[in-house]
């Protein structure tokens, strides 16, 4: 595992788990929410988002933490890792509600610059709606994977620890 990508729901624990990973394996780190958010919220073209994530991907060795599906081919093509958080609806919300509490009026270390933390029924939606909206479409593209990646489903916190314990 050296270039290892992290899907899932917001709130899934992508970013934790990221640093976990680099800690224990001593990886660099990258939260694409950190490149790909301008401040207030504006978030960067997609042009950009593709220009960044090449240039982060030129390193042999890396973690990458988000979804932004729109460039998920990119990762999935030089990762030779990929794990799916695939956290209950449920965990998920709880989470970001407590990530928003946690971190409110502030900018979260994984967030970029001038992005003070927020929630909203739109946020809220998304993750509630992950299920059904994006699952099957990563589903899909993970089955279509040549068998040279290592693709890693982790479908609740006890399973990530697991996980984490024997790396």
């Amino acid at each position: 595992m050296r270039r290892i990508m992290i899907i899932g729901s917001g709130g899934s624990g992508k970013s934790t788990l990221a640093r976990q990973i680099g800690h224990k394996l001593n990886l660099p780190v990258h939260h694409l929410d950190a490149y790909m958010w301008k401040p207030n919220w504006e978030l960067s073209s997609r042009a950009e988002q593709r220009e960044i994530q090449s240039q982060l991907m030129k390193d042999d060795k890396w973690i990458i933490d988000g979804n932004y599906s729109g460039t998920m081919d990119i990762r999935l093509m030089e990762a030779d890792t990929v794990i799916f958080l695939d956290i209950s609806r449920r965990i998920c919300t709880y989470q970001a509600i407590k990530r928003f509490l946690q971190n409110r009026h502030t900018v979260r270390p994984d967030m970029a610059e001038g992005c003070i933390e927020k929630i909203d029924l739109e946020f809220l939606s998304w993750i509630w709606n992950f299920p059904r909206n994006k699952k099957p479409a990563i589903l899909k593209k993970l089955n279509m994977l040549n068998d040279n990646k290592r693709i890693i489903i982790l479908k609740s916190p006890q399973q990530i620890e697991i996980f984490l314990n024997c790396l």
